[in-house]
């Protein structure tokens, strides 16, 4: 088996639905910063819509996974922000039958499939922000567009981090960024 190698950003969402656009404007953001803040070698950025299979081919074999998503608690403060790490064989338990969601099948579903293939991702940390909207139309909601760029300085300072081998000190597994 190959060694585990590289970092992975994966904005997952849709940017015709609103808030749930927000891991797509993510990505966006750090590759314009991209020019004036390179990420590491070995860093891929990439948007998925949340299909399982595409899911796991973008994580696949790499050592650190970041993924992006939008989340519709039902008492969301749109713009917040929380990170949650995991581990291979630790994933988060599928939402139950008609949650709400954009995504056919979500994140947890991805996980649990690849961890029963062998193919889930290596360190994973999961940025999940509150939406306020996630009706048909472009745009981000003001509250959410106003937390994209702590959330890119966070994600840019995770990558640095993990690629380094360093381990991070600070937010707590599913702690608010806020």
């Amino acid at each position: 088996m190959k060694p585990l190698a590289g970092t992975a950003v994966i904005g997952i969402g849709n940017e015709f639905r609103r808030d749930d656009g927000v891991g797509w404007a993510t990505i966006a953001l750090l590759r314009a910063r991209e020019a004036q803040r390179p990420l590491p070698s070995g860093t891929e950025l990439a948007r998925c819509d949340g299909d399982p299979g595409r899911l796991i081919s973008l994580w696949e074999g790499k050592a650190v996974t970041l993924v992006v998503d939008a989340c519709f608690p039902p008492a969301a403060q749109p713009g917040r922000t929380h990170r949650w790490c995991g581990s291979s064989g630790k994933v988060p338990h599928p939402a139950a039958a008609g949650r709400q969601s954009t995504h056919g099948l979500g994140l947890a579903e991805a996980l649990c499939l690849a961890d029963a293939l062998g193919r889930g991702p290596g360190r994973l940390i999961v940025y999940a922000v509150e939406g306020a909207d996630r009706s048909l139309g472009t745009g981000l909601t003001p509250a959410v567009a106003a937390a994209l760029p702590y959330l890119v300085r966070r994600i840019e300072e995770d990558v640095r981090q993990y690629s380094r081998g360093t381990r991070r000190t600070g937010s707590e597994p599913g702690s608010p960024l806020v």
